[in-house]
């Protein structure tokens, strides 16, 4: 759960993630259940990146992206894109799908998974469209970006994501739509489950273990 981490394209946790927790709606929570069951047979397992999101942590990302002065994670997220640009290319926005709570942010880790080591706070940082075994050490399969890259490299159907990581790109899509979610084209990470729980609603409920709002 990346976002109660240090390791964020802001540099620091995110407002409003108490625990690393994954919190989703009911119906959501049981397609991504299937989508795991179905991909632990063929030998690969989910890994979840960010699941329901409250508004205070959107909120958050808005106060950092108004201050040009914080540029400490340019280099890994977003090294091709001036911050200026950040809410006019829709990298950022005053609201986000994730806080209605059946969004979620994954991919995919070949069985039997690797240990993935911790983030430490101002080491070498590495531009997310880098190689694979030169961006952070992950120990997800090699989708072409990091989590959270603002560049095209990390549009769903970039055509010039090719071989192993176009392939691996359709599994993780196929498995998930064929539960029921629906991917966001810019980001080969984002999907929502479709019929929505609550399509009109922006929860700000923290990220905990004893968090609850209804389904």
């Amino acid at each position: 759960m990346r976002y109660a981490t240090p390791h964020t394209f802001l540099g620091v946790p995110v407002t409003g993630y108490r625990e690393p927790v994954c919190l989703l709606t009911r119906s959501a929570a049981a397609a991504l259940h299937r989508a795991q069951a179905r991909l632990l047979r063929q030998g690969y397992s989910l890994k979840v990146y960010d699941c329901y999101r409250p508004q205070r942590a959107v909120d958050h990302f808005v106060r950092w992206a108004k201050d040009p002065a914080d540029q400490r994670m340019k280099r890994e997220f977003y090294p091709r894109v001036g911050k200026e640009r950040l809410f006019e290319d829709g990298y950022i926005a005053e609201r986000s799908g994730h806080s209605r709570g059946s969004t979620v942010d994954v991919t995919l880790v070949r069985l039997p998974a690797r240990p993935a080591r911790p983030y430490v706070p101002g080491e070498r940082l590495v531009p997310c469209y880098a190689g694979r075994e030169e961006r952070f050490p992950d120990n997800s399969l090699d989708m072409g970006t990091g989590f959270d890259c603002f560049d095209t490299l990390a549009h769903t159907d970039d055509p010039r994501v090719r071989g192993a990581r176009r392939a691996n790109r359709d599994r993780l899509r196929a498995a998930l739509e064929a539960q029921g979610f629906v991917n966001l084209p810019e980001e080969w990470w984002h999907f929502t489950y479709r019929p929505e729980s609550f399509p009109d609603r922006y929860f700000d409920f923290p990220v905990a273990r004893r968090s609850v709002a209804g389904d």
